[in-house]
């Protein structure tokens, strides 16, 4: 059975909603970021990072949202989330790489400001700095989702339940994300599908307060 690390409302939850799409049997295992436990003897043998997510296949364990997303999507082809078309292919794997080395890192500035500066004033203006720069990625995702149904036209793939992270991580901070009217519809599309729906639920999203 497949075993998911992962700490509610992070960015595991896209993981998490792809595992409920594949219907694969797996067990949820609680690393609660907030209490420090992903610093711990114990999971830094999970992953030594000391990140989420982290997925255990048969005693290996694979790590990165992107190499577990791309896994799960080709593992189990059934789910119908990754694309056939090659060049479909390398849009999805280049839309998550965008999501993970970009609007991630520009939120992390905001959440975690010590990992790039360790002088307190040089940490508000990283702060500052992040919001700007993940607000307008937020604008360049609702610019992507106009005229489509998901993030790469009409098939949902992995991409989706990733770009659904920012937008929780947006309402979270407080940003007026009911003015992005495409990443909004987008939102409110995912929240009816009931793989998304069982994971907002059991990681008490904010999304739920906010629709």
């Amino acid at each position: 059975m497949l075993k998911l690390y992962y700490s509610p409302g992070a960015c595991s939850m896209a993981s998490h909603i792809a595992l409920e799409e594949v219907h694969a049997p797996y067990e949820e295992k609680q690393v609660m970021l907030a209490k420090g436990e992903q610093r711990t003897p114990a999971y830094l043998k999970i992953n030594p990072r000391g990140r989420v997510p982290a997925l255990e296949i048969d005693g290996s364990i694979l790590t990165e949202n992107v190499a577990i997303l791309t896994w799960l999507a080709k593992k189990f082809p059934q789910a119908k989330l990754w694309p056939q078309d090659p060049l479909d292919e390398a849009r999805c794997l280049s839309l998550m790489a965008w999501l993970s080395n970009s609007v991630h890192i520009a939120f992390a500035h905001i959440a975690r400001p010590e990992r790039y500066a360790s002088d307190e004033a040089a940490q508000a203006n990283a702060k500052e700095t992040g919001r700007k720069a993940f607000w307008e990625y937020c604008q360049e995702i609702d610019a992507l989702l106009k005229g489509k149904e998901w993030m790469l036209g009409s098939q949902y793939t992995v991409c989706d339940p990733y770009a659904l992270v920012f937008y929780g991580w947006g309402t979270r901070i407080e940003l007026p994300m009911k003015e992005l009217v495409h990443y909004t519809a987008f939102k409110d599309r995912m929240m009816k599908r009931p793989a998304v729906m069982k994971v907002l639920q059991s990681e008490q999203s904010v999304l739920l307060k906010a629709a």
